[in-house]
């Protein structure tokens, strides 16, 4: 059992959290992709102060030009607008897994620009590490005047269900002013100023050769930058505690690793990729053994967003859905008494041939 130290340990990380008050009947969830790129153009095209975009990509197809053409929209019509996107540096300078380099996103981006004299509207490339298979920009979410719309999503076709195929995310509207500037604020001072930042709507930025050191030292600095303010709620009511983190030791990754033994019936787990840390595996366990129930709800492999259909061209990184798949038969041979008694329940989610990219837990 999990002795009651421990767990006070736990519960004395999340009480110690600064605190926003929440009004309940500002929270709102979307269930469906389509339905969150409809509140997401909405909001766009209402919004009065400031539009801060940050996503892994904004593509260049029908779903991302839909997004950057209503961004574009609102900022002609209100020029006062605060308006600006943030993605992930490497990621808008090449072409889709196995696509040639060329026209690009940033390309497109140069190209809007153009295209709209007399409307600004920054594109910044953020360099989490010196090359994009070893660290990416992960900070999604959607600031629009005193709303924070939120998702694991992108901007893209799939992503936005703008047509035949979809990838599922998890989509929530949180209005609450006090957080929408902290963020908008850390947005500002740590990704739009950060060292190693550029313009991905100018032609003259700079190579990443020419910014490699640049990047290290900013990679560096952001291991410690985090939110900082003061709590407006207590424990006994409703509230909410943005979170950011990079590194395997942030403020983020403690926060998911206290909360999980503080579940006292049941903990329930999303995730695309079965490839849990070995402390949050450890964390499962103690809670079945201490007679809680788990239920993980994971992507099938062929739901997976790099899953490679048979009948095409076989390319490495094809190989990580398999290799998740993998981990989770290991997972469930060690775990098989606990899945046998129903108090180890694993979901495999798929619907024909759309992804899915939902990641979160709650107990």
């Amino acid at each position: 059992m999990l002795s009651k130290f421990k767990r006070n340990k736990h519960q004395q990380h999340l009480a110690q959290l600064p605190k926003l008050s929440q009004s309940v009947d500002d929270v709102e969830f979307f269930y469906a992709p389509a339905e969150f790129r409809e509140a997401l153009l909405t909001r766009i095209a209402h919004a009065t102060q400031r539009i801060c975009i940050i996503a892994l990509y904004l593509e260049q197809d029908d779903g991302g030009k839909g997004i950057l053409q209503a961004l574009y929209g609102a900022k002609r019509q209100r020029p006062e607008l605060d308006v600006r996107v943030l993605v992930d540096w490497h990621r808008a300078q090449r072409g889709r897994i196995g696509a040639a380099a060329s026209n690009t996103n940033a390309d497109w981006y140069c190209r809007m620009a153009n295209e709209n004299p007399g409307v600004d509207i920054p594109v910044y490339g953020v360099p989490i590490n010196t090359r994009e298979a070893l660290g990416v920009l992960h900070f999604k979410g959607f600031i629009i005047d005193d709303c924070v719309l939120y998702s694991g999503a992108s901007l893209n076709d799939v992503y936005l269900h703008q047509h035949d195929k979809y990838r599922y995310d998890r989509y929530q509207c949180i209005r609450n002013g006090k957080m929408a500037d902290i963020m908008f604020d850390w947005v500002d001072n740590n990704l739009v100023q950060g060292r190693g930042v550029n313009r991905l709507d100018r032609p003259d930025r700079p190579k990443s050769p020419e910014i490699k050191n640049d990047i290290r030292q900013y990679r560096q600095e952001l291991r410690d930058r985090s939110y900082h303010f003061v709590g407006t709620a207590g424990d006994e009511e409703l509230s909410v505690t943005p979170l950011v983190g990079l590194g395997k030791s942030s403020l983020l990754n403690k926060t998911i690793f206290h909360l999980m033994p503080c579940a006292e019936h049941k903990l329930t787990i999303c995730t695309p990729y079965f490839n849990l840390p070995a402390v949050l595996v450890r964390n499962i366990i103690q809670l079945l053994r201490d007679g809680k129930q788990v239920e993980i709800i994971v992507g099938d492999k062929t739901a997976n967003d790099f899953y490679i259909p048979e009948d095409q061209p076989f390319k490495i990184i094809g190989a990580l859905p398999y290799l998740y798949e993998i981990n989770l038969r290991r997972f469930l041979s060690r775990l098989q008494y606990y899945v046998n008694t129903d108090q180890l329940i694993v979901r495999l989610w798929k619907d024909d041939d759309n992804s899915y990219h939902l990641k979160g837990m709650w107990g």
